[in-house]
C-alpha cells in the first residue's frame, strides 16, 4: 500500500501495484460526484424519486446543487482523462470489443492472453463515460438556462439530458457489477494493489509486462 501511493505497475512480493494513490483519488472523487448529480437529478426529474431530495436538505436544496455538482463532475472527469489517456489507447484488437467478445467476456466464454493492463471493453467504457459527461454537461448547461436558448434547442437538450443519463445509469450499474463478479478487483481502487494471481487470470499480457520489465522489490 505504501509503494502504490506514488507508482504503478510494480510487482511488490506478491502483489502487482495497479493503481497509485492519484488516480484512486480522481476514481473515487468521480463516483462520489456521480452520486450527488443521481440524489439532486432524480427528484428534479420525476416525483417519483422525490424522496431522495430529503437527503440533500429538499427538492430547492437540489435545484442548486445538481447544475454545481454537475460542473464538477465534468472537471473530475476531466482529470480522469488525463491521468489515463495513455493507457486507454486504442489498438485494432481492442475495437473487437464493439461485437460480441463483449458476450464473451462477461460470460467467461473464452480466455484472451493479450489483454493488457486495460482490456477493450474498459477502453470503450472509459471513452464512452468521457462523451456522454460532455452530452450531459453541454444539455443540462442548456436546462440550468432556458431562458438563454430558443424552443428548439431546449427540447433537445431535455431528450439528450434524459437519454443520456438513461445510458450512463445502466453503463454505471455495469461497472459497478462486473468488479464484483470478480473478487480481488475492488482492491485494486482501495489498496491499489492486486494479487499476482488475479494480474496473471485477468491481464495476463500486464502481468508478464510488469514481471519482466520492472525489478522485483
Amino acid at each position: 500500500m505504501v509503494r502504490a501511493r506514488s507508482t504503478e505497475d510494480v510487482v511488490v512480493g506478491d502483489e502487482v501495484v495497479r493503481h497509485r494513490l492519484a488516480s484512486r483519488v480522481i476514481h473515487w472523487t468521480v463516483g462520489i460526484l456521480c452520486l450527488v448529480c443521481v440524489l439532486s437529478g432524480m427528484p428534479i426529474w420525476t416525483p417519483v424519486f422525490g424522496w431522495m431530495a430529503g437527503l440533500l436538505g429538499g427538492l430547492a436544496v437540489c435545484r442548486v446543487v445538481h447544475p454545481w455538482a454537475g460542473l464538477l463532475f465534468l472537471a473530475a472527469i476531466g482529470a480522469m482523462f488525463l491521468n489515463w489517456r495513455r493507457d486507454m489507447r486504442l489498438t485494432s484488437r481492442d475495437r473487437e470489443w464493439l461485437g460480441p467478445k463483449v458476450l464473451s467476456y462477461v460470460t467467461y466464454a473464452e480466455h484472451d492472453d493479450q489483454v493488457g493492463k486495460y482490456n477493450g471493453g474498459q477502453k470503450l467504457f472509459f471513452f464512452a463515460v468521457s462523451l456522454a459527461s460532455l452530452a450531459l454537461a453541454a444539455s443540462g448547461i442548456v436546462l440550468w438556462l432556458p431562458t438563454s436558448f430558443p424552443q428548439a434547442v431546449r427540447v433537445a437538450g431535455i431528450l439528450l439530458h434524459d437519454g443520456t443519463f438513461i445510458l450512463f445509469a445502466m453503463a454505471i450499474v455495469l461497472h459497478i457489477y462486473l468488479p464484483a463478479a470478480q473478487p480481488g478487483t475492488y482492491r485494486a481502487m482501495t489498496r491499489g494493489t492486486v494479487s499476482a494471481a488475479w494480474a496473471r487470470l485477468h491481464h495476463p499480457r500486464w502481468h508478464r509486462e510488469v514481471t519482466a520489465g520492472i525489478e522485483r522489490r
